[in-house]
């Protein structure tokens, strides 16, 4: 505890010998009273992102127009997703940048399923994100299977123990969000990708809340399948393309549920016939929304610059110095940590919580 600064003075001092407090001149900030804590939901706009969109909007759509589709535009969505890979543990031909998170994990599942002809039920808990739970539901629907919710005992930590029992021989799929929303509780990725192996499944990650923000390792792990947005700890902007990634031993195996002529083997041909793409492209559907497209890649480049082990040791560090002070400060006032107490199991945001308990007035006379 005595290592912690207990002044104003005290952390803002700390906070100077940090190397990483050199970025924040590289982000708008129109307010520099105003603590955000919000980078879970929107991350803040970097300054690069401006300047990155003017020349999109100006030169390469107004003055090269149609041309931009073949000096950079068709190749975006796998040119970003490769960089973002760096991030993911991924090599760059496994992530493509594409649709939302629900088109995607729903594309994904959905492959999953079609992959496990014999199985139909896809595995999860209740600390999911509920539109999860709402795209999986579908998948599944049209796919004749179901999907089976293990609760959370404390609706902090992730059930492992139940979910590893619930993964049986009707199992297609583990699907989990690698950091909670809620409490920003962690699985352990390799473990449970393992025990869905184990179990004949495939494991598809939602990294919405862990991309950019913890040390994700997709090719460590064994992983299968994974989504996540772009718009939180990526700071690609409000509703910014997702991303999606498949293990490249996979890619030819899994069919793209939602065929469209961007992920055709040869899309200006025309031909009423659908033939997939190779790779990683057969998972990509409409047409990129390139304005949007661009505004990822300059978040992406300024994490990759940070570097990943330096930003989850500063969010640790930082994280862990909330923590002491909601030990001090309002732990006595009745506020609980709805967060795991160990980082390791802990994402890169922290959840407080507090029961209101309303007391009457005393009945007065009049």
């Amino acid at each position: 505890m005595a290592d912690w600064p207990t002044t104003l003075e005290e952390a803002r001092a700390l906070d100077a010998t940090d190397p990483l407090s050199a970025f924040r001149e590289r982000f708008v900030i129109a307010d520099p009273e105003l603590i955000y804590l919000d980078g879970n939901s929107l991350g803040r706009l970097p300054r690069a992102t401006g300047e990155r969109l003017a020349t999109v909007v100006e030169y390469e759509w107004g003055e090269r127009l149609v041309r931009g589709w073949g000096e950079g535009w068709f190749d975006a969505p796998q040119r970003i997703g490769g960089k973002l890979a760096g991030l993911l543990g991924a090599a760059a031909d496994e992530v493509v940048l594409a649709d939302s998170t629900s088109v995607n994990l729903f594309k994904l599942a959905l492959a999953g399923l079609l992959a496990r002809p014999d199985r139909r039920v896809i595995v999860t808990d209740d600390l999911n994100f509920p539109s999860d739970l709402y795209v999986m539901e579908s998948a599944a629907r049209l796919a004749g299977g179901s999907v089976r919710v293990v609760p959370s005992a404390d609706g902090i930590h992730g059930p492992v123990e139940a979910l590893l029992a619930a993964l049986d021989g009707d199992t297609a799929l583990l699907s989990l969000s690698h950091t909670v929303f809620k409490s920003g509780y962690t699985y352990d990725m390799a473990a449970l990708t393992a025990a869905a192996h184990r179990a004949g499944a495939l494991a598809l990650w939602d990294l919405s809340h862990s991309a950019g923000a913890v040390a994700v390792d997709l090719n460590g792990a064994v992983a299968d399948l994974a989504v996540g947005c772009t718009y939180k700890y990526l700071n690609g902007g409000p509703g910014a393309p997702a991303f999606l990634y498949v293990r490249r031993d996979l890619q030819d195996q899994l069919a793209n549920p939602i065929s469209g002529w961007i992920g055709r083997r040869d899309p200006f041909d025309f031909a009423l016939d659908y033939a997939p793409a190779p790779g990683i492209g057969r998972f990509l559907t409409g047409t990129p929304p390139i304005l949007s497209l661009s505004a990822v890649e300059p978040g992406v480049e300024l994490l990759l610059e940070a570097g990943m082990e330096r930003l989850r040791a500063r969010s640790v560090r930082l994280s862990e110095y909330l923590i002491v002070r909601w030990e001090e400060r309002l732990a006595p006032l009745g506020f609980r940590l709805n967060s795991p107490r160990h980082p390791a199991r802990r994402g890169s945001h922290v959840s407080l919580g507090l029961s209101l308990i309303h007391i009457s007035e005393p009945t007065r006379p009049y």
